[in-house]
């Protein structure tokens, strides 16, 4: 068990998120979860020692935190331990969310905020230096990246899951290729292809919009099906080539896509 934990990770913080038993075990269930959110803050490493460096107070946004494993585990490891810096978490839910808040006071996790909101419409600070997402859903994912570049916000890092617009609008799609459609003809193909595409499509809107944008795997296929980790750095104002790019995608492949909507980004054709 011991091989899982990250350096200054408690068990006792472990056990009141019960990722441990009160006997300090750790069931498969609760190991797959610890295993991503842990190798989740170690891909954040660069990141995380980027905004310390630069600002004074840092700012970090968790959005779609759930029930807050990934929001108290930075809060321990990297806010607590520097001792600066705020963490926002974002969720919709407002049950989960009371849950959380009621644990960081009993715990004293003072630099932890929660905001009830979902991500499109969630006050945030004016300046936001990080912002994360394991697993936000569906166009959850979209309404986080949306917000991180429409901020300016230097780090972004998101784990997708549940992808099943594009597969939607695949459905419906006549490509301006005709031999593309085999790409999707069939609902299997179909989804597992709208699940990239929406990938590639937010790799190339984050380009498009100024950052440099890595893809790696976030942990290994057993651990989890949904594993695909966007990381995104702003370097420049505008990136032309990459709008070109995704222009170009969508005069071959005109599906509509919420965050391209929430961008305000043509769906074929550039704009």
């Amino acid at each position: 068990m011991e091989a899982e934990l990250l350096e200054g990770q408690s068990k006792a913080l472990l056990q009141a998120l019960h990722l441990l038993t009160p006997t300090g075990a750790l069931n498969a269930d609760a190991r797959r979860k610890l295993k991503q959110v842990n190798h989740l803050i170690r891909l954040l490493e660069p990141a995380i020692e980027d905004i310390y460096a630069r600002h004074e107070e840092p700012c970090l946004v968790d959005v779609g935190s759930g029930k807050g494993y990934l929001g108290f585990i930075l809060h321990e490891l990297v806010l607590a331990k520097r001792g600066r810096g705020q963490l926002y978490c974002v969720e919709s839910n407002a049950e989960l969310l009371a849950r959380a808040e009621g644990m960081a006071q009993a715990l004293g996790f003072s630099r932890l905020r929660f905001i009830a909101a979902p991500i499109a419409t969630a006050i945030l600070p004016e300046r936001v230096h990080l912002v994360t997402g394991l697993h936000a859903c569906d166009t959850a994912t979209d309404d986080a990246l949306a917000r991180a570049l429409l901020l300016g916000v230097e780090h972004v890092a998101l784990v997708p899951c549940c992808q099943a617009e594009l597969a939607r609008a695949l459905a419906q799609c006549k490509p301006a290729v005709e031999a593309l459609h085999a790409l999707f003809s069939h609902p299997l193909h179909r989804r597992e292809f709208g699940s990239h595409l929406s990938n590639v499509v937010r790799c190339l809107a984050a380009q498009a919009m100024g950052y440099q944008v890595s893809v790696t795997e976030l942990v290994g296929w057993e651990h989890s099906a949904k594993n695909e980790l966007l990381l995104c750095r702003r370097v420049q104002a505008r990136n032309a080539k990459a709008q070109k790019q995704l222009s170009a995608l969508l005069e071959l492949l005109p599906v509509r896509m919420h965050l391209l909507e929430a961008l305000s980004f043509a769906h074929a054709g550039g704009g």
